[in-house]
């Protein structure tokens, strides 16, 4: 079992960066792939990045390629986000997730690829 808390969201101008973070419990949390989506109003959740258990594979939406960036640090039982240069369509609610298949290096795009999720955090980007 895994539960996880995000953090960073907030108000940004359009151009500006926020780093997200996810803080999760459990001690095996180095074992899980990683991954953030995110749903704008109106919208169908949609997949952000993943990063993989082990080797720090990362997999992005072609929205958010070159712009953001998924990290992890197994010691602290955390993965971020950095998002740069970002855009009023970035605006939605952001959600990590945990793929509970655990040492599993594969890619994962769907919802139903991930098993635990957070509560969401809020960003908005102004124009």
């Amino acid at each position: 079992q895994v539960q996880l808390v995000e953090s960073g969201g907030g108000l940004v101008q359009a151009g500006g960066s926020l780093r997200l973070s996810c803080a999760a419990s459990g001690r095996t949390f180095s074992s899980y792939p990683m991954g953030w989506f995110r749903q704008a109003p109106g919208k169908e959740r949609e997949f952000v990045a993943r990063i993989s258990w082990s080797d720090g594979r990362t997999y992005y939406a072609d929205s958010v390629e070159g712009r953001f960036t998924i990290s992890r640090d197994n010691a602290k039982n955390t993965v971020y986000l950095q998002m740069n240069s970002l855009k009023p369509e970035d605006t939605a609610v952001y959600y990590c997730a945990a793929d509970g298949r655990t040492y599993y290096s594969g890619s994962g795009y769907r919802d139903d690829d991930y098993d635990y999720w957070g509560q969401g955090t809020q960003v908005t980007v102004s124009s």
